[in-house]
């Protein structure tokens, strides 16, 4: 018998990916469990956002390990989006997988040090960290949602276009709540700049989310 070399197909990579990014959910579960259980039931009850905004903030292990798991399943996500409705071809090429997952990594990393910088500059710093805490952990819930959904994409309904839209509207949904929050407990401060915020809004939330759209276009 002559041995065969097996060459790693999508399907392969995908399970592993999924495999991977859910150690780090599991080791927030086992290390800080009841947080993980607060975080869990986010979306139906506040207590995580009011026992943690204060306690920890921006920087600590629990959110970081959630982070990351978050960011591959975004990564995972973007990609199925990509082969479904863009470029299904491409899509095979070994490095496009990693290649966006640098993308995420660096967009989000670099939006979210130029909400800090801006804390800085208005002398806000705790303020800006705090509502940056509260729109990653939201952002980091959704996360769950797109591993779902990448879990069916990638072996039950593979690129299916309704369940990518499924699962997009539960993922603003979750951040559109998220948003909510920030914006109720945040009223006084984002009136005493309000001009500011408008700015804000269009230069750090809605300009990178269109030049992320012309990215996979």
């Amino acid at each position: 018998m002559e041995p065969l070399a097996r060459t790693l197909g999508q399907t392969d990579w995908i399970t592993i990916t999924l495999m991977v990014s859910l150690i780090f959910p599991l080791i927030a579960k086992s290390i800080y469990y009841p947080r993980f259980f607060n975080f869990m039931i986010l979306p139906f009850n506040n207590k995580y956002i009011t026992m943690y905004t204060k306690k920890e903030k921006l920087f600590n292990w629990f959110h970081f390990l959630m982070s990351v798991f978050q960011i591959i399943n975004t990564t995972l996500f973007i990609f199925f989006i990509w082969r479904s409705y863009f470029n299904p071809t491409e899509a095979k090429n070994p490095y496009i997988f990693p290649l966006l997952l640098a993308g995420v990594f660096l967009f989000i990393t670099a939006k979210t040090m130029s909400q800090l910088f801006n804390g800085f500059i208005f002398n806000s710093y705790n303020t800006f960290n705090e509502l940056i805490f509260k729109k990653l952990t939201y952002l980091n819930y959704a996360g769950i949602v797109l591993f779902i959904a990448n879990v069916f994409l990638a072996y039950v309904f593979i690129d299916s276009k309704i369940l990518i839209i499924i699962a997009l509207i539960l993922f603003f949904v979750i951040n559109i709540i998220g948003w909510v929050t920030v914006l109720r407990n945040y009223q006084k401060f984002i009136s005493s700049y309000f001009f500011y915020f408008i700015l804000y809004l269009c230069a750090l939330e809605i300009a990178p989310l269109l030049i992320m759209g012309s990215f996979l276009k």
